[in-house]
């Protein structure tokens, strides 16, 4: 069996994939055959070709996988391999598994039955809402709520799992020592928190393109399922679709207006049989999990309304689940600016309604 030397020294060779990983690994055993190994021991290994052979030896000089272990303990960062019980039960079912991981936190929440959570970085506010109600509410139930930690519904919904006190995983495309977007590190520290975050590529690796596909099926490989919120009809997160029904896991989709771009994504995996999601009980009916008492979304508006007074319901109605401005909603609520905004102010409180940038409201 091989070692985790060895694992991490493979894993530290760009392009080299997971199964000639494994090859190599079932081959040499150890890390220190493997660094003795001649041109002509690497050319008898099915799948390695004199190009890729040549790449090993080329790299495997640059590559020492006890100064990596020694700089992941410095930063307080746990390499994590196949070979220990650690690595997650479910994302080892999965054909061709990451051999290595980087994690950080709390990584026993890996374990946690989990759900998937993407979707546009160009979000609508009512796809945010959504990724936030959906996250808090599956993670109150101990769900782990994976995601990318992108700009958009990725951060939405570590950020509605945050809320509920988590657990939640946030899967890297990049070393795991670097945050992207630079705008996230609060976000970073928040996940470490009540969850983990996690990542199949080396210690200073940089955000690239290229391995997107790479992060998107580790997300769908450690959930049970995953849903898309808002997506392009081309889109990332319609490639974490694909994956999950590749690795026989269940796909749900909220759907969204005709008129949005980001939701002819989610439209398209519902034609294609993907299920359409109103509410949680959706998603724990389909994974037959326990659904909590009073969880329907319905009854949940109808407990917040006998908390309004009239006047607050009267400007409650006035407000969308789309976006609205400030003036519309004095002038379809007939009252004075000073008014409306105490009672906006309430209705945000009672958690009825969200601000959103430059003067704009929106019905949670």
């Amino acid at each position: 069996m091989a070692d985790n030397a060895l694992l991490i020294a493979l894993n530290a060779i760009p392009k080299l994939g997971s199964i000639k990983i494994q090859s190599l690994a079932e081959e040499f055993k150890c890390y220190d055959d493997f660094s003795k190994a001649k041109p002509e021991d690497l050319l008898e290994i099915p799948g390695i070709g004199k190009i890729i052979c040549e790449k090993i030896i080329e790299c495997r000089k640059k590559v020492d996988p006890n100064r990596e272990i020694e700089r992941a303990n410095q930063l307080g960062i746990k390499i994590v391999t196949l070979l220990d019980k650690e690595y997650p039960e479910l994302l080892k079912q999965i054909y061709d598994p990451p051999p290595v991981l980087y994690t950080k936190g709390e990584i026993a929440f890996l374990h946690n039955k989990s759900i998937a959570i993407v979707g546009s970085r160009k979000a609508s506010a009512y796809g945010k809402n959504v990724a936030m109600k959906f996250a808090k509410e599956l993670a109150s139930l101990t769900i782990n709520i994976v995601s990318g930690m992108a700009r958009g519904i990725d951060s939405f919904a570590h950020k509605g799992a945050i809320d509920a006190g988590g657990p939640t995983t946030a899967v890297f495309c990049f070393g795991i020592d670097i945050i992207y977007p630079p705008e996230n590190i609060s976000l970073m520290k928040e996940i470490l928190k009540c969850g983990c975050v996690i990542s199949s590529f080396p210690l200073g690796t940089p955000p690239q393109a290229v391995n997107f596909p790479a992060r998107n099926r580790i997300i769908s490989g450690l959930s049970l399922g995953t849903l898309v919120v808002e997506a392009a009809e081309k889109s990332g997160s319609l490639i974490t679709a694909d994956f999950s029904l590749e690795q026989g896991r269940e796909v749900f989709a909220i759907p969204g207006s005709i008129f949005n771009p980001y939701s002819r994504g989610t439209h398209k995996l519902i034609k294609q049989g993907a299920k359409l999601v109103e509410s949680i009980d959706d998603i724990l009916d389909e994974l037959y999990l326990e659904s909590p008492k009073n969880s329907n979304t319905n009854t949940a508006d109808s407990v917040n309304l006998q908390n309004l007074s009239e006047t607050e319901k009267s400007i409650l109605e006035v407000i969308d689940y789309q976006p609205i401005q400030i003036e519309q909603i004095i002038n379809l609520s007939h009252r004075n600016s000073q008014e409306v905004n105490a009672i906006l102010t309430c209705l945000e409180l009672k958690g009825c309604i969200s601000a959103l940038p430059g003067g704009y409201f929106v019905r949670n």
